[in-house]
């Protein structure tokens, strides 16, 4: 599909939320498991009665399967005609078709130059974890993840700050060929609620696979005194692999939020994000925005 509006479309932005529990993630598969992408562009056919045709969606952060979504920010293009007849109703009988584990919020035309994926300037999730010695409230056990040691979380801040900034994250994440492991981590810190639960906030301009969940399996062990708080940088300047950092269970984890440029800073954004990324003195790479 063309990154461009064709004529006669119009470029559609959807806000939305999903409980990733029973989805195998974000993007469709082929074997007919369910997945959010297939989900929504199945409901969209059916209320706007376009029979055979399916407009494909294009998503800021394409999350794994069993990851959740508050803040998830997608578009779609369409056919103006369709749009206009459409619009006004869209979301009530969206909501009709949709299952109760995802919902639109909001169905807008886009700005010009907006790409949910490639105007993105950083995503922001949350994982939330909990050391209570009786686990987790059975409310909250599809969200928070239980780490049966107690964490200092104080440590934990301590080595989050060696992560920061602009660097090579190959050691924390899941090598794709062709995608380059470079990003910039713009915050990465941990704050324990009223409620014990502690949930950390990681933000990055983009996040490459299994990122955040590595980030935060390196943060447990030092929490619970089994690695140093050194030891997560050190992983970090070693560039490869690390048999000891565990990519902990995506339940805990949850997109929250996309940020976006002003409405007349989209188009460079879209256009700069799709530029060869590289770090001081390194060969220049394809650019790649994938997310946990």
């Amino acid at each position: 599909m063309s990154d461009e509006v064709q004529p006669g479309f119009v470029r559609v932005r959807l806000d939305l939320s999903y409980d990733g529990t029973d989805f195998h993630g974000w993007a469709k598969q082929a074997g007919g498991k369910r997945t959010v992408q297939g989900e929504i562009e199945d409901a969209l056919r059916t209320v706007t009665r376009s029979r055979d045709t399916t407009y494909e969606l294009t998503v800021a952060g394409r999350t794994d399967a069993g990851v959740h979504a508050r803040g998830q920010v997608a578009h779609v293009d369409l056919p103006r005609e369709l749009w206009a007849e459409h619009r006004e109703k869209l979301l009530k009988r969206l909501a009709g078709r949709l299952s109760r584990d995802v919902r639109i919020w909001s169905a807008v035309e886009a700005p010009a130059g907006f790409d949910a994926r490639f105007s993105a300037i950083w995503r922001r999730y949350a994982y939330r974890v909990t050391d209570a010695p009786g686990g987790v409230d059975p409310l909250l056990r599809g969200h928070v993840l239980w780490h049966d040691w107690p964490l200092d979380v104080a440590a934990m801040n301590e080595a989050a700050k060696a992560l920061l900034g602009e660097h090579d994250f190959a050691a924390y994440c899941k090598k794709r060929e062709g995608a380059t492991t470079i990003r910039t981590l713009q915050e990465l810190s941990l704050v324990r609620g009223d409620d014990g639960i502690v949930t950390a906030t990681v933000r990055a301009d983009a996040f490459c696979h299994n990122m955040v969940r590595s980030l935060i399996g390196a943060l447990l062990f030092v929490g619970d005194g089994h690695r140093p708080v050194e030891w997560p940088g050190k992983v970090l300047a070693a560039g490869v692999r690390d048999s000891a950092v565990h990519v902990v269970r995506p339940h805990g984890l949850t997109l929250e939020e996309v940020g976006y440029p002003a409405d007349d800073q989209l188009a460079a954004r879209n256009l700069a994000a799709r530029n060869r990324r590289t770090l001081p003195g390194a060969a220049a790479v394809e650019g790649c925005v994938t997310c946990d």
